[in-house]
C-alpha cells in the first residue's frame, strides 16, 4: 500500500472526529502541516528580529531577503498603491512556500498537493481583489472587461471572454499550484519505487534521475510560491490601478 505513489497525498483524521451537522471539522494531517508550516515562519521570523546586528547571522539574514524580496516584487508588478497591502502577500508568499518546502521532507505531507487548499487560497485572493476593486472605482471597475481601443463590432464578444477569464482566475491560479506539486511529488515517489524494487545493482539509474528529480522539485517548490504570490499582485494592480 505505501508502494501507491498516490498514497503520499491520503488526508486521514488525528485526533478525535469533530462534527457540526453534516460539516466535518476534524483535525487531519493536512491541518497538521499548515500548523507546523505557521509555526516554522513564526518562530524564524521572530529569531530574525529579535537582534538587529549590523552583520546579520544566517536567520536574520533570510528575514531580511525575504522582506526585501517580496517588497522589490509588489513595486514591480502593482506600484506603490499596492504598500498597504504587503502583509498580505508577504503572509501568502511565504505560507505556500513553506507548505511546498516542507513537503520535501520524506515522510511529510505537501499540503500544497490538495486543489482544496489551493482553491480556497485562489478564492479567498479573487474574491478579496474584486471587492477592492469595487471599493477603489465603485461601478467604473466594471470597466476591466472594456479594453480601449477595440472596435464596436467586435466589443461584445472581448467582454464576454474578458469575464471569463476573469471568473477563471481562481481556478487557473489553484490548478497550477496544485498539479505542479502533485505531479512532483508522483513522480519522485515512482522513481524511489524504482530504486527500491530493482535493488543495488539495477537502481543506480532512476536513483541519479530520483536526486536530480528532488533539485528541479526545491526549484518547483519555489518557483511555484513565487508565481502564486505575483499573480496576486498582478490581479491587485488591475483592482488598484484599472488598467484595460
Amino acid at each position: 500500500m505505501a508502494a501507491n505513489p498516490m498514497y503520499q497525498f491520503n488526508v486521514y483524521r488525528i485526533g478525535p472526529e469533530i462534527k457540526i451537522g453534516d460539516v466535518d471539522l476534524s483535525f487531519t494531517n493536512a491541518s497538521l502541516f499548515m500548523v507546523i508550516s505557521s509555526f516554522v515562519i513564526l518562530l524564524i521570523f521572530n529569531l530574525g528580529a529579535k537582534k538587529n546586528r549590523l552583520v546579520p547571522n544566517k536567520i536574520q539574514l533570510l528575514s531580511e531577503l525575504s522582506y526585501s524580496f517580496v517588497s522589490k516584487m509588489i513595486s514591480d508588478t502593482a506600484g506603490t498603491k499596492a504598500k498597504p497591502y504587503f502583509s498580505f502577500i508577504f503572509s501568502l508568499f511565504m505560507f505556500v512556500l513553506f507548505c511546498n518546502m516542507l513537503g520535501m521532507i520524506p515522510y511529510s505531507f505537501t499540503v500544497t498537493s490538495h486543489i482544496i487548499v489551493t482553491f480556497v487560497l485562489a478564492a479567498f485572493i479573487f474574491v478579496g481583489v474584486t471587492i477592492i476593486g469595487f471599493i477603489k472605482h465603485g461601478f467604473g471597475y466594471l470597466k476591466l472587461f472594456v479594453p480601449s481601443g477595440v472596435p464596436m463590432v467586435l466589443l461584445p464578444l472581448i467582454v464576454i471572454i474578458e469575464i471569463i477569464s476573469y471568473l477563471s482566475r481562481p481556478i487557473s491560479l489553484s490548478v497550477r499550484l496544485f498539479a505542479n506539486m502533485m505531479a512532483g511529488h508522483t513522480m519522485m515517489k515512482v522513481f524511489g519505487g524504482f530504486v527500491v524494487s530493482l535493488g543495488i545493482v539495477g537502481g543506480w539509474l532512476p536513483l541519479g534521475f530520483s536526486v536530480a528529480l528532488t533539485g528541479l522539485e526545491i526549484l518547483v517548490a519555489f518557483l511555484q510560491a513565487y508565481v502564486f504570490a505575483i499573480l496576486t499582485c498582478i490581479y491587485l494592480n488591475d483592482a488598484l490601478n484599472l488598467h484595460h
